[in-house]
């Protein structure tokens, strides 16, 4: 009897628990809505005035902090060493989430994101998304090339990148990363610019990809040290993505007994 009590008991824990995370995932929804109305008068300002791209980044971080703050989730960016503003970066972090996002909106150095064409899709943030980001549709040849183009005329203009080197949210057995995709690197390469390796640790255990009920779990990013391409040529590729991978992984393992 004690034990058919105690079962009981652990499956109307486990039902409550799966209610309050429902609302929150409801909750989360409207506040991402509502914040994002709220900014999008903002994030017109550089889609009118192209010349203060870095804005981009700004209101990337305001929304972020806001978005975060109001759905409870707390947030730690760490990094390991001091980047320059001054200097051009392509920041390659693991994705497991689509709170990778937000997250990487938290990033102190501007940025814009390349990321897939199916965010144009989404009505208003579509719009938003095209005009200031890169967008690519893997799946065609020509759109790659052209974003591989467009990527190194961002950097021309002086902005920053950030790319998932998976190309997308494709593991099937987070933590562990699916194969890197080339353009990161290419670009790095081709304009002699560093890489920065970055490491999401937690944000697969706070909303998996597989469902929308969020976890409460602190948020961290990890910096890591730039690997530099200075010198390197397009058969240095292959290293620089290996490299660039172990850095991730390796922090990932460290992570494991807090999973």
């Amino acid at each position: 009897m004690f034990l058919a009590k105690r079962i009981i008991e652990k499956r109307n824990h486990l039902s409550l628990m799966k209610i309050i995370r429902g609302f929150h995932a409801t909750y989360a929804v409207i506040v991402f809505a509502i914040t994002f109305i709220f900014f999008f008068p903002l994030l017109m300002i550089p889609v009118l005035l192209p010349r203060q791209f870095h804005l981009v980044g700004v209101f990337n971080r305001w929304w972020a902090r806001v978005f975060l703050t109001f759905i409870f989730i707390p947030y730690e960016n760490e990094y390991r060493t001091k980047l320059d503003k001054n200097k051009n970066y392509i920041f390659c972090p693991n994705h497991f989430s689509y709170l990778d996002i937000p997250a990487m909106g938290l990033n102190e150095i501007n940025s814009i994101f390349v990321g897939k064409s199916d965010m144009e899709k989404v009505p208003l943030f579509g719009y938003m998304y095209k005009k200031l980001h890169i967008t690519v549709n893997r799946d065609s040849l020509k759109s790659r090339y052209g974003t591989f183009l467009r990527s190194c005329l961002a950097i021309d203009e002086g902005k920053n990148l950030m790319i998932f080197p998976e190309g997308g949210i494709l593991t099937t057995s987070p933590p562990e990363m699916t194969r890197f995709k080339d353009g990161a690197f290419r670009t790095a390469i081709e304009k002699q610019i560093a890489i920065i390796p970055v490491t999401i640790p937690y944000n697969w255990i706070i909303l998996p990809d597989s469902s929308f009920l969020p976890r409460r779990h602190k948020m961290k990013i990890i910096y890591h040290e730039p690997i530099e391409t200075q010198g390197l040529t397009l058969a240095d590729m292959p290293a620089l993505k290996q490299k660039t991978y172990e850095v991730i992984n390796s922090e990932l393992k460290k992570h494991l007994n807090e999973y």
